[in-house]
């Protein structure tokens, strides 16, 4: 029978175990931080976060075995190792965000900072359980602080997408925790006594620890804008945070700019030339007037400002999963400059939605389908460019229907490109693939679309006036691919594989070292 607590000590317990909850939840936000920005930063979100989590166990592993060298002043060495946590946790999002933009170090800083995080998160419970092992029953102990452990770290993983990633961003989600364990570390110090000098300096460093993350949380987003205006090479003139990617808008006197997560999107000075490929020969190759029209991705609304120059057009359905990409561009002045006001469109009906789900779902059909989808750099995105996904499509079009598909770059990415080709065809698509030089991306690929009844390239003719680059004349010579980039053996991207993923990795890696 463990020996009665005195008044004090049952006051202790409870409040040290509480203490476990908020450690536990502190240190699996800083996981899902640095995850998040490797995703960010590095694409293929599942292999980052596999090495982010695998580093992170380690290390916690690390740390629990140091644990065991710490003989006395386990308190004081507690307080300690909670404010070099306050630091380096809460830091952690500015500090690698500054090496993303002024240096090529980012993979090994973050490796770097997961090592360190993990290993002091891995010092933390050990002490805590010998600090609390003269005050209630091992097996208790054990079986109380592991339960909040691991009550914790699901807190943090419901509340990181669904609160903290979209409302504070990563930058103030990382301090905040900081700020967190300074203040845990703070409490420690009244829940045991101290010889009064220790307490004394342990207090101060507490109050300057916080003081520290304090102003860091109120000046980190001018930081992060001056940062991203000195990356961007241009000013910001909006930002936002969403679950599932940082949008950034940039507008200079020449030109503006979308980013999503560090990546152009279009700039406005050549992005017609994008857009009106895009858009205006699959018109042309579905042979008759277009009246619906499915558009997957393309919150913009560049798309749809080239599909409403068509009067036949009754309704026009995008499907774009971010929120934050298609709200600002209905609201923008910016945004409605360049995209002719088309999402407010009476004609435009904007869903936000994963486009899979909503294809599985859906009953509607449709004359046209326009996929616009981001390249596939991780398998969130290369789901979207799989058979599976080209087999739904093709439920989702009339019996003449035409599809036309981005298709990343054949020049950067030649594999990647006739992967997608390869996989429309295995899907049973007749396929006509084209491209254009973008000067802001180099050229880039499409890919068209049908059934057998898919006009052969040489008879498409534009037959809309008032474009700013395409014109029939020039429609030939799309559909030219030169031997540099001309067709090569490719496999077909399957949802149970993905191979188009690693592929496309190892392309863009290639120039983007």
């Amino acid at each position: 029978m463990s020996p009665p607590q005195s008044p004090q000590r049952r006051w202790v317990h409870p409040a040290l175990l509480a203490m476990v909850a908020i450690i536990a939840t502190s240190g699996l936000v800083y996981e899902l931080v640095t995850g998040t920005l490797a995703s960010y930063v590095l694409g293929d979100s599942v292999t980052q976060f596999s090495l982010v989590i695998g580093l992170y166990l380690f290390a916690m592993g690390i740390g629990s075995y140091l644990s065991k060298f710490l003989e006395d002043r386990l308190l004081q060495r507690f307080v300690e190792i909670e404010l070099c946590l306050a630091l380096a946790g809460g830091l952690s999002a500015p500090l690698l965000f500054k090496v993303y933009t002024a240096a090529a170090a980012f993979r090994f800083a973050l490796y770097g900072v997961v090592l360190l995080i993990g290993t002091l998160v891995g010092l933390e419970i050990p002490l805590l359980i010998r600090l609390l092992q003269f005050q209630v029953d091992l097996k208790e102990l054990v079986a109380r602080v592991l339960t909040l452990d691991y009550i914790g770290a699901l807190i943090a993983s419901l509340l990181f997408p669904s609160l903290l990633l979209p409302k504070l961003g990563v930058h103030q989600t990382s301090l905040f925790f900081g700020l967190l364990n300074a203040v845990v570390a703070l409490l420690a110090t009244w829940l045991f006594p101290l010889d009064r000098a220790v307490t004394i300096r342990l207090r101060a460093q507490c109050l300057l620890v916080g003081a520290v993350l304090a102003a860091a949380f109120g000046f980190v987003s001018r930081f992060v804008d001056r940062a991203e205006t000195v990356y961007f090479g241009a000013p910001i003139i909006y930002t936002a945070q969403s679950p599932y990617q940082r949008v950034v808008i940039t507008r200079s006197p020449r030109t503006t700019r979308l980013f999503l997560n560090g990546n152009l999107q279009f700039s406005s000075d050549d992005e017609q030339r994008y857009h009106e490929v895009l858009v205006h020969p699959a018109v042309a190759a579905l042979g008759r007037d277009p009246r619906s029209v499915l558009v997957l991705g393309g919150g913009d609304g560049l798309a749809a400002r080239e599909l409403i120059r068509y009067p036949s057009i009754e309704r026009v359905v995008l499907v774009d999963l971010d929120a934050a990409v298609t709200d600002a561009f209905r609201t923008l002045p910016v945004a409605l400059e360049l995209n002719g006001n088309a999402l407010n469109d009476p004609r435009v009906t904007v869903r936000n939605e994963d486009a899979y789900k909503f294809l599985e779902e859906s009953r509607d059909s449709f004359d046209l389908a326009i996929v616009d989808f981001p390249d596939p750099s991780n398998y969130a995105v290369g789901k979207l460019y799989t058979d599976a996904f080209y087999h739904l499509l093709r439920e989702r079009l009339s019996f003449r229907g035409v599809a036309v598909v981005q298709a990343t770059s054949p020049q950067y990415a030649r594999e990647s490109y006739w992967t997608i080709v390869q996989t429309l065809e295995a899907a049973g698509w007749k396929t006509a693939p084209l491209h254009v030089y973008v000067p802001s991306f180099g050229d880039w690929g499409f890919v068209l679309a049908g059934g057998e009844h898919l006009s052969a390239p040489g008879a498409l003719r534009i037959e809309q006036t008032k474009l700013r680059w395409l014109e029939s004349s020039g429609l030939p010579e799309l559909f030219r691919f030169p031997r540099d980039i001309g067709r090569v053996e490719a496999p077909v991207n399957r949802l149970n594989d993905q191979k188009l993923v690693s592929i496309y990795a190892r392309e863009w890696g290639v120039f983007t070292r």
